[in-house]
């Protein structure tokens, strides 16, 4: 069975979620305070990238 478009994108996005945390964890793990904003920032990141956009259509299932 051959994997659709969503089983072989999910992986890509999650991998990008990932680098985007990791890169937001390293830059505020030297520091002792982190602002609301910086925190907030980096979540709508990871929120933007796990959520579908409107240029791909979402699978119907057959």
């Amino acid at each position: 069975m051959e994997p659709t478009m969503t089983e072989t994108k999910e992986p890509k996005i999650i991998t990008e979620a990932l680098a985007v945390i990791d890169k937001g964890l390293a830059e505020m793990l030297h520091r002792e305070l982190v602002s609301t904003n910086e925190v907030a920032d980096l979540l709508l990141d990871v929120r933007t990238l796990l959520t579908p956009s409107d240029e791909e259509p979402e699978h119907q299932p057959s």
